[in-house]
């Protein structure tokens, strides 16, 4: 009963938050304040009461649209504040009340934000990836005082310089901001399951990219971008929570 009420308060404080997320991935790209002015309709920009900033609630009382100008709010603003609550929830069902826990969700918000804003702006800013990872490193080292930095710190620099030799190759089919969010998820992850990152985004990322030809939204001989910081951080999320089971899977294939 008592874990029930915590894990509704984790996904309500995960809806919050989100909410929140929302507004950094989208304001800080343009260099907008995320405090003022406060949130307003991206058609009539009207200011939004309280009422209408109730996460969910609020999309789903008003019928998807702004109840000012009755254009229709975009499902991506609720759909986050949805993922984040329920990624918040999960994170206290397999951590507990830790300082793991912390941990989790610091990383999960930096992923949450990098979506939003790199599928809104195909950007994935310094502001946000270098704070995150030297937040990542003070922390592991306060919360866990006896572990080996090393794996860590390989998979920081894997992340890193793997991805930035691509990046110099690709012409800009590869992102810095790509690369940077890789050295914050080797950091945090370390790098046995930073290698499950790259397998699992790298496929992802593929295989939604076929998906978008199928349906004739990219052509094989015309360039479409596909901002790939989403992949990047589904594939994360995946790894925290199935990462050593994914490994363990993969090794049992052959041994």
């Amino acid at each position: 009963m008592i874990s029930s009420i915590i894990t509704g308060f984790f996904f309500l404080y995960g809806l919050i938050l989100g909410s929140f997320f929302n507004v950094v991935g989208l304001r800080m790209p343009n260099g907008e304040s995320i405090v003022r002015p406060r949130s307003y309709c991206p058609h009539c920009h009207r200011t939004l009461a309280a009422r209408d900033l109730v996460p969910i609630l609020s999309y789903m009382w008003n019928k998807g649209h702004c109840r000012y100008c009755g254009n229709p709010i975009p499902p991506g603003y609720s759909v986050m504040e949805f993922i984040t609550g329920l990624l918040f929830a999960v994170t206290y069902q397999v951590f507990g009340l830790t300082p793991e826990t912390g941990m989790v969700l610091l990383f999960i918000s930096v992923l949450v934000i990098v979506t939003v804003s790199d599928l809104a702006y195909f950007l994935i800013l310094d502001k946000i990836t270098f704070p995150a990872f030297f937040a990542i490193l003070i922390l592991r080292f306060f919360i866990h005082p006896n572990e080996s930095y090393e794996s860590h710190l390989i998979g920081a620099g894997l992340g890193f310089g793997i991805f930035y030799i691509i990046a110099m190759f690709a012409r800009g089919g590869f992102g810095l901001g790509d690369v940077k969010l890789f050295a914050v998820v080797g950091l945090f992850l370390g790098w046995p399951r930073l290698l499950v990152v790259i397998m699992l985004s790298t496929c992802l990322g593929t295989l939604f990219g076929l998906l978008m030809m199928v349906a004739g939204r990219a052509t094989e001989g015309r360039k479409t971008a596909i901002p790939f910081g989403p992949f990047i951080a589904l594939g994360s999320v995946l790894a925290v929570f199935f990462g050593y089971d994914l490994i363990d899977w993969y090794w049992s294939l052959f041994w």
